[in-house]
């Protein structure tokens, strides 16, 4: 090959990931953006929101409104696709040689590495500076679950399994699909995560709305919540204080065994690399959720182990980026 980023599409996807993944990492979404144009989940969540009011009337029969979610989700992935298409479209349009920068900067936005890195550094903040209290403010900012049924290792083990599997479908996951699709690959799996955030839950308002894109948000997910496992055991193999076979044990015993199809493979990886038990029965506000535990080790854990688990992150992340790095060269080779 020849170095044309203009000739090959699998070069293009690649270095858009290493451009985007770098400059996520480093720059997040500066506040100042956040300000004067919100968030592009923001506002495919408001569309979200606008076809959920309109097509999930609680009068309907659970059939009318599962066919409800069905229109909801085909809608919004049509006005994802076809308004990232021709931004896209666009923006190869005006700048030929260099259009893919921007793209990658577009597509940025839809990554959350440092988003998730410093929600869950807040965490062990909070417990190291203001105690229980601290701990359960910061822990409420990212999970779902009763802050204040939590001690300080329900907190900490909240925080982890959460950095686990947002490691997933927060960046491996759209990494993925960025690969795949570019940036109309990325925004669609960021349409139906956030759908499946806002409305794919069992609920008695969402539980047939949802079902559709419940479903689809697992498909979408299976590759990458595989992916960010391995990422996490090699991560582990690599970092001292970790085991990268206890890792891979968990995985092979427990994962599967989440109720998740997928949240249970990275949180598997995390706690048997830590030596941590994750998961496990948890109370959220529509009661007490019962599953099993990933992993076999101690279940106290604290806001050392949230650090060990951040560094566990950013080494796993770090390998993210190096094999697009060392894919983005080898298709140019």
């Amino acid at each position: 090959m020849n170095g044309d980023l203009t000739v090959y599409p699998a070069a293009i996807n690649l270095w858009l990931l290493v451009v985007a993944l770098g400059l996520e990492a480093l720059l997040g979404w500066p506040d100042a953006l956040h300000r004067t144009i919100r968030h592009p989940v923001v506002w495919i969540g408001a569309l979200i929101a606008l076809l959920e009011r309109h097509l999930n009337t609680p009068a309907r029969s659970d059939l009318l409104r599962r066919l409800g979610g069905i229109l909801a989700l085909i809608v919004l992935l049509v006005a994802v696709w076809y308004v990232t298409s021709v931004a896209r479209h666009m923006i190869h349009y005006l700048l030929p040689a260099d259009g893919w920068i921007l793209e990658a900067v577009l597509a940025a936005s839809l990554l959350a590495s440092r988003n998730l890195w410093n929600h869950v550094i807040a965490v062990a903040r909070g417990l190291e500076q203001d105690g229980l209290d601290g701990g359960r403010a910061a822990v409420a900012m990212i999970v779902g679950r009763d802050p204040d049924s939590l001690d300080e290792a329900g907190v900490s083990r909240a925080a982890i399994e959460s950095l686990a599997e947002n490691f997933s479908d927060g960046v491996v996951a759209p990494a993925f699909w960025l690969t795949i699709g570019g940036l109309p690959g990325i925004a669609l799996y960021k349409a139906i995560n956030t759908a499946d955030s806002m409305i794919g839950h069992k609920s008695d308002r969402y539980r047939a709305f949802g079902w559709a894109t419940a479903r689809l948000d697992d498909l979408v997910n299976l590759p990458a919540s595989r992916l960010s496992a391995l990422l996490l055991v090699v991560a582990a193999a690599l970092l001292p204080g970790t085991s990268a076979g206890n890792a891979f044990k968990a995985v092979e015993r427990d994962a599967g065994r989440h109720r998740s199809p997928n949240a249970g493979w990275p949180e598997a990886a995390m706690a048997g690399a830590l030596g941590l038990r994750l998961a496990g029965p948890r109370r959220y506000a529509e009661g007490l959720v019962e599953d099993h535990w990933m992993g076999d080790g101690r279940s106290d854990a604290n806001a050392a182990d949230i650090r060990r688990a951040l560094k566990l992150y950013a080494m796993a992340g770090l390998l993210l980026f190096g094999a697009a790095l060392a894919g983005g060269i080898i298709v140019l080779l």
